[in-house]
């Protein structure tokens, strides 16, 4: 009786052992939430990455936008769900940065409830302006705009993004008193610009470069120190006369704190050999991105380097989303 009962716990004990074992990551679809609407740069480079990563890892990475909150209800319903690698999130600036400085009563706090991976790309912001707007550079912009205060708008993708604190950035290095209007997100910002309902927006450049191209709206210059080897008839803002003027757009990915290291760190070398590939980068290039890669603790310190970077714009601006 006991050599059975023996044999008997070895045999449970082995088959307990074989299924509760990891199986490897990942053996099902995984949930890449974008918190903005289709159709901006954040969805067009999570498209992108999503794609590279479903063939690289044999699983479907699947795009859900969830948007409102100027990105708050995406980034939530990522930090609520289980953090085992299955449900990822597309984070920018304003998700990660600017939100926690605007927002009172914030749903999460990124450097508590998420867990970083890695940084996939820059984007540069674009200074664009309606057909029907007679300047034709910044120069004239700003004359444009000091000959009639108040009287000029811009619209922005959501209070506190990058292309809005951009905008707030030239109004004070301008002197010039041009009205906000907010927009829940890029692609309606952009149709009412190309229909002439608002008179200028800066946004990035992957979501703008096709309506520059096609000629529904005027491209004036990037916002960066140097011109964007995707557009580089564009000219900076800097060398238009507002020296230093420097403002851009990132994309990273990021999973609910507590998703396994493994799956952290398997995660961060596979979108770092994807960036290394020549097709990527160049499709990244075509829609005025630049990769950029690097560690997860690379990741932690450009968190707390741009967080006190655009608290000083926030407080110069007064802007609250509340």
């Amino acid at each position: 009786m006991n050599l059975l009962r023996a044999l008997f716990l070895t045999i449970i004990t082995g088959c307990g052992g074989a299924a509760y074992a990891q199986p490897a990551y990942p053996n099902k679809p995984v949930r890449l939430v974008v918190p903005f609407p289709p159709g901006g740069a954040t969805d067009i480079v999570a498209r992108a990455i999503g794609e590279r990563l479903t063939v690289a890892l044999g699983q479907p990475f699947v795009i859900e936008n969830k948007a409102g909150a100027s990105g708050n209800i995406g980034v939530e319903a990522v930090v609520r769900s289980p953090p085992d690698g299955y449900t990822l999130v597309v984070g920018a600036p304003q998700t990660l940065t600017i939100n926690p400085q605007l927002f009172r009563n914030m749903p999460f706090a990124p450097e508590r409830d998420l867990a970083p991976i890695v940084v996939i790309a820059t984007v540069p912001n674009v200074l664009i302006v309606s057909t029907k707007v007679t300047a034709k550079t910044p120069q004239e912009l700003v004359a444009l705009a000091k000959a009639k205060p108040g009287k000029l708008n811009y619209g922005s993708s959501s209070i506190g993004g990058t292309p809005h604190l951009s905008a707030e950035l030239f109004k004070s290095m301008t002197g010039t008193d041009i009205a906000h209007i907010p927009y829940r997100g890029s692609s309606p910002a952009l149709q009412d610009l190309a229909g002439g309902q608002i008179d200028m927006m800066f946004d990035n450049l992957p979501a703008a470069l096709p309506h520059i191209r096609s000629g529904l709206v005027r491209g004036m210059a990037v916002t960066t120190l140097k011109r964007s080897p995707s557009a580089p008839e564009l000219p900076t803002l800097d060398e238009s006369g507002l020296k230093g003027f420097d403002s851009q757009g990132w994309f990273s990915l990021l999973a609910p704190v507590g998703t396994p290291q493994a799956v952290l760190d398997r995660l961060n070398a596979e979108v770092n050999r994807i960036l290394t590939t020549p097709e990527f980068r160049e499709r990244l290039q075509k829609v005025g991105a630049e990769p950029v890669g690097g560690s997860i603790a690379d990741f932690r310190e450009r968190l707390r380097n741009e967080t006190a970077r655009w608290a000083a714009v926030i407080k110069f601006a007064g802007i609250t989303a509340e």
